[in-house]
């Protein structure tokens, strides 16, 4: 394995985090905490997974260990149930203060953002299972934003292959109708399906979202604004829909290396299935496949991290600074 690609020596991310403000912490719109004293605030919240569900919740290259998920996930669920049964509570209040007739259920929609390989779909499936399994939230779903991707023939046409991942790739009003139809408790709304496999929009597919109890919405770029019209008129930003928000963040090095040995292990998988869009991949050797993954690191996704995720990050109710093994080092919660 190339020597660069081996875990670096650089001290844990818990600087990432503090480093919101370091010049005026008493402004900071956060409060940080160590990978200690976040594991203090699960209290009593029961474990409620096992080793072998977790292993099944992770994925590709993201390793997550069942002392990951007591130390940062059950303080992460015991708040977000508490937050959840605030929400609904002020729900019924404002039904019973505007006569409403009927109650519609509106579900408590939680974004979870970050880099390309930084390992969002572990934190996603993660924070649902361990959130079905509180009694007042017992259907939880989770969508991620892959499906508002524009079609590959549409990227083609408008030459925006090379920027896939960037906010332009994604039909975003389709997306905002979507979190609207879910946001007015309307039943069974549908969301496009994507195949990793075959890189595209899956056609004429779709996961059902019908009224639950918490939805997760996992992207690249799911806090990032509108630009804002000098009429003022109202732009809606995905992010408005969002009672809570989830930020994982890591240092550049480390993403790249997590990105290139995600690529790596792919070769070795599922570019090997003949309907992978990565096929010809398969086929080459390992410094080959290594100044691959640099270049589409180094062309598509490092840009659009410095240019449209990284800018995001301040506006996330949470974030949570990994380390250079995958290990959350420290938690920044934004305060009430």
């Amino acid at each position: 394995m190339n020597e660069r690609l081996a875990l670096s020596t650089r001290p844990p991310q818990a600087e990432l985090a503090a480093s919101l403000d370091q010049a005026t912490d008493h402004l900071s719109p956060y409060r940080v905490f160590s990978r200690e004293e976040w594991a203090q605030l699960r209290a009593d919240t029961p474990l409620t997974l096992t080793a072998e569900e977790v292993l099944r919740l992770q994925s590709l290259n993201d390793p997550i260990s069942l002392e990951e998920v007591v130390a940062i996930y059950l303080p992460l669920s015991r708040l977000l149930s508490l937050y959840v049964a605030a929400t609904q509570g002020l729900f019924k209040a404002t039904q019973r203060f505007l006569l409403a007739e009927r109650e519609v259920k509106v579900p408590y929609i939680i974004g979870v953002a970050g880099s390309v390989a930084v390992g969002k779909s572990t934190t996603a499936r993660v924070l649902q299972a361990l959130l079905a399994r509180w009694p007042n939230t017992p259907k939880v779903d989770l969508v991620t934003t892959d499906g508002f991707l524009l079609p590959n023939a549409e990227l083609g046409r408008l030459g925006l292959m090379e920027r896939k991942g960037f906010p332009e790739s994604y039909d975003t009003p389709m997306l905002l109708r979507f979190l609207a139809d879910i946001k007015a408790g309307k039943r069974h709304v549908a969301a496009p399906l994507y195949s990793h496999l075959v890189y595209d929009v899956v056609p004429g597919e779709t996961t059902v979202v019908d009224r639950p109890d918490i939805l997760i919405v996992e992207g690249l770029n799911v806090l990032q604004p509108a630009r804002l019209p000098r009429d003022g008129t109202a732009i809606p930003f995905v992010s408005d829909y969002f009672d809570f928000s989830v930020y994982l963040d890591a240092h550049e090095d480390d993403l790249h290396r997590w990105y290139v040995n995600r690529f790596l292990r792919l070769r070795l998988t599922a570019f090997r299935d003949p309907r992978s869009y990565f096929r010809k991949y398969a086929e080459v050797t390992e410094d080959e496949a290594i100044a691959i993954a640099d270049g589409l690191w180094s062309r598509i996704n490092l840009p659009n991290l410095r240019e449209n995720i990284v800018p995001t990050r301040q506006r996330a109710s949470l974030i949570l600074a990994k380390g250079a093994s995958h290990r959350i080092e420290s938690v920044a919660l934004r305060r009430l």
